[in-house]
């Protein structure tokens, strides 16, 4: 056998030994690679006013509007009609609907149905469901101010995280539409880092 044969022999040797090795290396990999987090698209809220609710949600906490509010109707001949007759069923004839945005770029989709403008918010945390949305302020006690200015309550006392220790902050509010969500002053990882609950 020649250089040339040997080394081309050689050569096909590396490369059969190689992918082996390579392909066990990703099967390894793949058998390790556990489920990834997924990203927060948007949140949903049916509100009895839906001029008066953007209004808020843009001058109090300052969310940004990306579709101002729009009447949709009951009808299969767009795809939106046909979505939300899925959604919602048949014979609700028209409802409102508008989009905003936080800061960090999460969906605010605000409803009003006619039913809406009867129907209250009820607090049920024990109940199975949608117990709360939260936001993120430095400054919760401007934004409790705010909010019970522009017509929302304030649920209970402002209360700290790590009292004396850390700045961390928190608060349950309502809009003024009657809808609950909480106020934290950092991140949602710096409030639950390791001894949150001492």
């Amino acid at each position: 056998m020649n250089k040339i044969s040997i080394l081309v022999v050689g050569m096909l040797m590396f490369a059969t030994i190689s992918n082996s090795q390579t392909t066990e290396t990703m099967s390894n990999l793949n058998d390790s690679v556990k489920t990834y987090p997924k990203t927060f698209s948007h949140i949903g809220i049916t509100v009895p006013n839906i001029e008066e609710a953007v209004k808020f949600y843009t001058e109090v906490l300052g969310f940004y509007v990306i579709m101002e509010p729009t009447l949709v109707k009951e009808e299969n001949e767009t795809a939106i009609g046909q979505m939300c007759i899925d959604v919602f069923g048949e014979g609700w004839g028209t409802f409102k609907i508008a989009h905003l945005s936080t800061g960090d770029k999460i969906g605010f989709e605000l409803f009003e149905f006619k039913e809406s403008k009867e129907l209250k918010p009820a607090f049920e945390p024990f109940r199975t469901g949608l117990f709360h949305f939260s936001i993120q302020d430095p400054d919760v006690e401007g934004l409790v101010k705010k909010i019970v200015d522009a017509g929302g309550k304030q649920r209970m006392p402002i209360r700290e995280y790590y009292p004396g220790e850390k700045p961390y902050r928190m608060c349950y509010v309502e809009d003024p539409f009657g809808n609950v969500f909480e106020i934290y002053s950092h991140s949602y990882e710096l409030h639950y880092s390791q001894g949150a609950y001492k």
